[in-house]
């Protein structure tokens, strides 16, 4: 553990200070949030009516892509996380450094994502149209909240997640099979001028799905803080996954049982409050938008927390450059402050369509990443096997091509923003670790 002890600090990462049950809080805290509530109508509209399915063909994807990162943290727990596998892949260089950032700005895309969720789902309540300028202000007043939050301390940061996943579980769990039982597990809605569903479509929309799923990976992070780390992590992410898995089926399922596939899509932004208006009404309305609201202040709450440690490691590696701008404090009081001025930029200047397509294709080529490192370097030392890897680039290689297809038919904005963006980060990582070792020389 000496070598990953120069990387996490003794003062902030404690270690055994946070449970299994902790780890799996943390982790479906990050997911349950956007994930199920402004994916799902979109999702339905790549996928048509077998978009419930989606959701399960992507947590098959997702447990390929897991094995990576179980293995991983079973053999190096660690607070850098991802950083850290990428750093034992492929060394302290640009593809460590690029790959760890296109993570941190997937989860920062994110944030930005829930925090747009939560100013359409609150919208709902005052029949606001979801393209007003409120909603924007409104994600954009729960990024500086959840960042107030966060610089103040990180102590209760730990229990308010496991209270609010708790509280979002149950909620979910309750709408899902009060709808459906009302509606007698009928499907008869979803499949009505539904349309057919074609395979690039569905294998479009499991990207988006694959999203949903990504919050497994900021357990990582807490690789040297939780107890029996060389178990546990790997278990809370088997744990959190599952968790979703069962609560997106259950959630697209009622969302199909109670609206037409069309009545879906006109309010993919919002399709959960739209589908319990048929069954509950206003009442439905209510409980569905106050989920929401805890859903998305929770989620954002504990992605923030986790992203702003992510860039705080990557700069203790010397892996991204660091300015203090004259603000006082540690660099992890700094990251918070990049990582709250770049979801509000992206939360005021991108739909919801957009920032979930741009986070996706940052995610999925980060996850390939991994993939390959440990594939080429890693497989014998960590007791991985080659053909789960080689299964996993594949399916990220195929989804993401396929999505990237239908994309540029349908929206060739996030084709440009995505191929910039990746393209940026790479080359400007180049031009930072070529500069910084020539300094050291």
């Amino acid at each position: 553990m000496e070598e990953h002890s120069q990387h996490t600090g003794s003062s902030e990462y404690k270690r055994d200070s946070m449970t299994l049950v902790g780890a799996v809080s943390m982790g479906t805290g990050v997911m349950i949030g956007a994930g199920i509530l402004a994916l799902t109508g979109q999702i339905a509209e790549l996928a048509g009516p077998l978009f419930p399915l989606a959701f399960l063909a992507a947590a098959v994807v997702t447990a390929f892509s897991a094995y990576s990162y179980v293995k991983m943290s079973n053999a190096y727990p660690s607070a850098g996380g991802i950083a850290m596998f990428l750093q034992k892949a492929y060394g302290k260089g640009t593809m460590t450094a690029a790959g760890a950032l296109l993570m941190y700005f997937s989860m920062v895309i994110n944030e930005s994502l829930v925090a747009r969720t939560f100013g359409t789902y609150t919208m709902q309540l005052f029949n606001v149209s979801p393209n007003s300028w409120i909603v924007p202000l409104l994600g954009s007043g729960l990024l500086l909240f959840a960042f107030l939050l966060n610089i103040s301390g990180n102590r209760t940061i730990g229990l308010f997640s496991f209270i609010m996943a708790l509280i979002k579980i149950g909620g979910i769990v309750v709408f899902a099979v009060g709808i459906l039982w009302v509606a007698g597990f009928s499907f008869k809605r979803s499949l009505a001028n539904a349309g057919e569903s074609t395979s690039a479509g569905f294998i479009a929309a499991m990207a988006l799905a694959i999203l949903a799923y990504k919050g497994f990976t900021t357990i990582t992070n807490s690789g040297s803080e939780i107890v029996d780390p060389h178990r546990n992590v790997g278990r809370a992410i088997v744990i959190s996954i599952l968790v979703c898995v069962v609560i997106y089926f259950l959630v697209s399922i009622a969302v199909a049982a109670n609206l037409t596939l069309p009545q879906i899509v006109a309010a993919k932004d919002f399709a959960l409050a739209q589908a319990a208006r048929p069954t509950f009404g206003e009442y439905g309305l209510w409980f569905t938008v106050i989920l929401a609201i805890v859903a998305t202040i929770s989620g954002v709450i504990a992605s923030m927390f986790a992203v702003s440690r992510m860039l705080a490691m990557l700069t203790n590696m010397k892996l991204v450059p660091h300015s203090h701008f004259g603000m006082p404090g540690g660099i992890q009081k700094h990251t918070l402050v990049y990582t709250l001025v770049i979801a509000i930029f992206l939360t005021v200047f991108f739909d919801l369509s957009r920032i979930a397509s741009l986070g996706a294709v940052f995610y999925i080529v980060m996850d390939m990443a991994v993939h390959w490192g440990i594939l080429r370097y890693l497989r014998k030392e960590i007791g991985a096997r080659a053909p789960i890897l080689v299964a996993a680039i594949v399916f990220d290689a195929v989804i993401l091509g396929v999505f990237l297809v239908v994309k540029a038919s349908r929206d060739m904005m996030v084709i440009y923003a995505s191929f910039i963006g990746i393209l940026a980060i790479f080359a400007g990582e180049r031009l930072f670790l070529q500069k910084y070792r020539k300094g050291e020389a």
